[in-house]
């Protein structure tokens, strides 16, 4: 079998529990993943894959993509599925030249046209969560679709990072601590980094749990704005790979972030979490534990699953700092927070 979800990363994460479930019923299988090469870190800690396919879109990595497409026609794969439904995705699905093609119905694509290169479409009409949307193809091939919790075969993983933040933050092994993330790679996905330092800064006087603000590419700025005015409750990551996400994730008592990767990391690996949510919805994208919380204003935003705002203010930035503050104590409060 060959999956096909070639980014982002929350997407991938999104897509883990179908190959958790698909090794679950089918032990001896050969489950191989086609991956943009961006995203590949993350696919490097899920053992149950046994080959990524390494992809890349630009001019300059063409030759790298057709030797992966060779290289799948030449394992002449049964069944092949495309979970991300774009026609980029369809035509390499359909490329790889397996027997059984599947994809979703076009109603359920967001490029309906990708539709026209499956051999087999599912409908996933009913599935709230784009988890349980991933899952429901799982019925083309005559399985059982898993309900929740949900399953994220990621391994563990050490990193020297973890010892590094609780040296930054003057704690001992086993003392709590949070993440702050207030990066994203869609513009009115993100909530003012001002914002994330005053939470911060409340978390600390009011629980005495300090915070570990996270960057990516291009978001260091950010991360340090968010030190700035968290008044020496938050400390900088130090640079992270994907792998140092995961173990600091685990590691954490709790993450407040917007809709991006480390959140959908830590949701995966059950760390309690705070979702700020702008454009897209938290009933589909954010965590499916009734403990976490989620603040969003989808339903009154006109620019649903849009990379950029159509009006002069994004609607994730009517989220105050007040509900956010009630949000992060309410989940401190809950039974279950580890």
């Amino acid at each position: 079998m060959l999956i096909v979800r070639l980014g982002s990363l929350g997407d991938i994460i999104h897509a883990l529990p179908v190959v958790q479930a698909l090794r679950d019923a089918c032990p001896a299988a050969r489950i191989d993943w086609m991956v943009d090469v961006r995203q590949r870190e993350i696919l490097d800690l899920v053992p149950i894959v046994d080959k990524r396919l390494v992809v890349g879109t630009s001019v300059s990595s063409w030759p790298k993509l057709v030797e992966a497409v060779a290289a799948a026609r030449r394992t002449k794969y049964d069944v092949a599925i495309d979970l991300q439904g774009l026609l980029k995705s369809a035509v390499l699905t359909r490329a790889a030249g397996a027997r059984r093609v599947i994809g979703f119905s076009s109603a359920h694509l967001r490029e309906p046209a990708a539709a026209a290169f499956y051999t087999e479409r599912c409908d996933p009409t009913g599935a709230t969560h784009v988890i349980e949307k991933n899952l429901a193809v799982l019925r083309q091939l005559g399985l059982s679709v898993p309900g929740r919790p949900f399953r994220f075969p990621l391994r563990d993983t050490s990193s020297d990072v973890v010892t590094v933040v609780r040296r930054l933050l003057k704690i001992s092994p086993g003392d709590p601590f949070a993440l702050v993330n207030c990066g994203g790679g869609w513009p009115n996905k993100r909530w003012p980094p001002e914002h994330f330092g005053t939470v911060a800064a409340t978390l600390y006087e009011r629980h005495g749990w300090r915070s570990v603000a996270l960057w990516g590419p291009s978001e260091e700025a950010l991360a340090r704005a968010v030190v700035a005015d968290a008044r020496g409750a938050a400390v900088l990551s130090p640079p992270t790979t994907v792998a140092d996400l995961v173990a600091l994730a685990r590691e954490a008592r709790l993450i407040v972030s917007g809709d991006t990767g480390p959140l959908h990391i830590a949701t995966a690996v059950r760390t309690p979490s705070v979702g700020i949510f702008g454009p897209t919805s938290p009933a589909r994208n954010g965590s499916w534990s009734a403990e976490d919380r989620s603040l969003s204003r989808f339903e009154t935003c006109i620019c649903h699953h849009e990379r950029r705002c159509r009006r002069d203010r994004a609607c994730v930035l009517d989220i105050s700092i007040d509900e956010v503050i009630e949000a992060v104590n309410a989940r401190v409060a809950a039974r279950h927070v580890r």
